[in-house]
């Protein structure tokens, strides 16, 4: 009777598991942040199992250069984590499938309609700081380019490395256009350091060593639902605040073209985009402001939104980067 049933319970098991083999797999590429155990990507895998018959899964890593290299060859069925800073190096490729998503109402300051890239959420670009320590924050740019050269230690990402910091060079021209190195060279003696990427950069800040950090509006966000810190703000300029989004795509060369459109569908779903609000902590790109957490309802926010589109921002980079190295070398 024994051997019967263990005999029975293994038989179990390899149906089960031929079931399991069964399943088609959806690979989808992402960044480093958004597969790991504190970030989106398990809950959003979880999710999209439980409506997909099939094995979602996640890939790690540097999503565009580990496409570009395998080419129309890529395992990947989708992209996610994607920026508009380098949108147009991978529409060159010809590799990615239009999304096939009405972006008419998406809850974003920026009107969307690119038929490649879809965004899964945004924030603003801000200055963050902590009012515990910093008693006089600056309340404009150009307030924080007036100040004495002493008057705050700042930390931010390098551009070269770094969406933040590509980002705020963007953010410097467009506020600043031609008088943009100028701009830089008012801001580079507050300048503590430059690090390459946003985690080196808010850890110091938290550590204490500098009085504010390059990041998002939505930072503070953070410290106020996981920590019941609400000592760290975000200084709102009047000159404007440079958009950020996070996007996704499916590739041409997908083996399962239907599960990769039906992921695009599940990014702009209710469900995950409430997923994003407290595990990426941004604001998600397609829900209702009303349905946000009421942190996220009552953060500053900017009145105006600044954003240069993919083509104008592919030529600025080059000049920009050159006006920032000749700036901080001085």
């Amino acid at each position: 009777m024994k051997s019967t049933l263990m005999l029975a319970g293994a038989l179990s098991l390899i149906a089960t598991m031929a079931v399991a083999q069964d399943k088609p797999v959806l690979t989808v590429y992402a960044p480093d942040y958004f597969t790991s155990e504190w970030g989106p990507g398990p809950a959003i895998e979880k999710g999209f199992e439980a409506i997909c018959d099939c094995d979602l899964k996640f890939v790690a890593g540097d999503v565009l250069p580990r496409v570009m290299l395998e080419g129309d060859k890529t395992s990947a069925d989708v992209v996610i984590g994607l920026n508009t800073d380098v949108t147009a190096k991978a529409r060159a490729t010809g590799l990615f499938a239009p999304h096939n998503e009405d972006t008419s109402n998406l809850s974003m300051p920026v009107k969307w309609d690119d038929p490649i890239f879809l965004p899964f959420d945004w924030s603003d670009l801000a200055f963050v700081y902590d009012k515990t320590k910093l008693k006089n924050p600056p309340h404009s740019f150009a307030e924080l380019l007036d100040a004495p050269k002493d008057a705050y230690k700042i930390v931010i990402e390098d551009p070269r490395s770094s969406i933040a910091g590509l980002s705020l060079l963007l953010w410097v021209k467009a506020i600043y256009g031609d008088q943009a190195e100028a701009a830089w060279e008012k801001l580079a003696p507050k300048i503590l350091t430059v690090t390459p990427g946003w985690s080196e950069a808010y850890g110091m800040f938290t550590d204490g060593e500098a009085d504010m950090v390059l990041s998002y509006v939505t930072s503070p966000a953070y410290h106020i639902m996981a920590e019941n810190d609400d000592s760290k703000l975000a200084a709102i300029f009047p000159e404007g605040h440079y958009f950020t989004p996070e996007l996704a795509a499916q590739l041409k060369s997908s083996k399962h073209p239907e599960l990769a459109q039906k992921f695009m569908d599940y990014i702009l779903s209710p469900a995950f985009q409430k997923m994003i609000v407290t595990a990426n902590w941004s604001f998600p790109a397609k829900l209702p402001h009303d349905q946000l957490p009421k942190v996220f309802q009552d953060l500053p926010m900017p009145d105006k939104t600044l954003y240069i589109g993919e083509a104008e921002a592919e030529k600025l980079r080059g000049p920009a980067l050159e006006e920032w190295q000749r700036a901080l070398a001085k």
